[in-house]
């Protein structure tokens, strides 16, 4: 690594955690790393949570980009109360009625899972934030697995508001302005081998390359080797050099990211755009079951904030 990265890196670093983190009043809030995760304490997920704890579950969300809660032994209903508090309407997944479902009743709102030693792939096996091809994509994600392997089986992490930063300056010039196709059936007919219904298409959406998250007013790197397919202003050989390099960027950068170990009754909750994510598959032949609620906010992914929105 040359000097001019290694030390634009740590400053990065620095700014990051420079940044004043006011204390907690009605949680508790452990960081996982210095730079993505933390675990709350201090809530019960089993009841209504208050307007002034919600107010600082929010934060530590801001702050943190994923955070975890512990021994939560919460029903369906509470998963989908508390996500409701980040916004009204839930996500559907394409896929939830046919690739990713197990015993029980059918929920359209939840995305539930089973990997076993049958499975020829297991959900979120790469770097990734999910359905980046819709054209307003998942805002936040809480999860829960359901029965975990006696070892491994961790959701990794990694900070994009980093990942950006980390990027040197004519890198930064280079992206500013791009756009890229974001394809659903890069992730799922590729991927999966899921194919969509008779006379459908899976979604696809062309977002910025670099966007400003619309709570923190901060610019973070939106491509990701999942569901991006090329970047529109460039010819298909830069593009796919430019995604590769970005794509590698993320994936071998330890520095940006953590790892959440699960537990039981945990609830792991985190910011879908400005985080990718990768399920660790390391525990076969042992299972891992788990159930997503997803939250959607009709928000839709932006180079710059418009001057109202920058002056909140």
């Amino acid at each position: 690594m040359s000097f001019y990265k290694d030390f634009n890196d740590k400053l990065a670093i620095e700014a990051w955690n420079s940044g004043r983190r006011e204390p907690y009043a009605t949680i508790e809030v452990r960081q996982l790393s210095p730079t993505v995760g933390a675990e709350v304490g201090g809530v019960d997920l089993t009841k209504e949570v208050s307007d002034a704890q919600f107010v600082e579950i929010r934060r530590a969300l801001d702050e943190n980009l994923a955070i975890v809660f512990r021994d939560q032994d919460i029903s369906k209903d509470d998963h989908k109360r508390f996500a409701r508090r980040f916004g009204k309407s839930l996500h559907r997944h394409e896929l939830a009625a046919t690739r990713f479902r197990h015993e029980g009743s059918f929920d359209p709102e939840f995305l539930s899972w089973k990997t076993d030693k049958t499975s020829r792939f297991t959900a979120g096996d790469g770097w990734h934030p999910d359905v980046s091809c819709d054209p307003s994509p998942i805002a936040v994600s809480l999860l829960r697995v359901t029965r975990t392997p006696p070892l491994g089986g961790d959701t990794a992490f990694a900070n994009m508001y980093l990942a950006y930063e980390f990027l040197s300056d004519p890198i930064k010039q280079l992206l500013d302005g791009l756009t890229a196709i974001h394809d659903g059936s890069l992730a799922w007919t590729a991927g999966y081998g899921a194919k969509p219904d008779p006379g459908k298409t899976y979604p696809q959406s062309e977002h910025p390359v670099v966007v400003t998250h619309p709570r923190t007013g901060r610019k973070f790197l939106y491509v990701n080797a999942s569901f991006t397919s090329h970047i529109v202003q460039l010819t298909r050989r830069e593009s796919d050099a430019l995604l590769q390099l970005l794509f590698r960027h993320v994936e071998g950068q330890l520095a940006l990211q953590a790892r959440v170990h699960w537990q039981p009754n945990s609830l792991l909750v985190w910011d879908n755009w400005a985080s990718q994510h990768h399920a660790v598959w390391d525990y076969y032949p042992e299972e891992r079951w788990g159930e997503r609620v997803s939250v959607v906010t009709g928000e839709v992914p932006r180079a710059r904030l418009a001057l109202s929105e920058a002056a909140e």
